[in-house]
């Protein structure tokens, strides 16, 4: 019986353990979240944590990779 604790049918954290937030988007750069949904995660019910797992994968576009760095930005000017 006590083997059931540890079975619980939840939905899993997306966390890859790469927590840095975009800077413009304010969403992981790991899991897509954005940190309101990071810090209220355990307290979900698991129709949520479904809603905002089924949306993860929109969410990626939205990161478009800066290239360049400083000298990038510099030459811009």
């Amino acid at each position: 019986m006590s083997n059931m604790v540890w079975k619980r049918n939840e939905v899993e954290s997306p966390c890859i353990q790469i927590c840095v937030v975009h800077p413009t988007e304010r969403i992981c750069t790991g899991c897509y979240r954005t940190i309101d949904e990071i810090s209220r995660w355990s307290k979900m019910d698991s129709s949520e944590r479904a809603d905002i797992m089924a949306d993860l994968q929109s969410r990626k576009p939205l990161l478009a990779k800066r290239r360049g760095g400083r000298a990038g930005r510099l030459n811009k000017a």
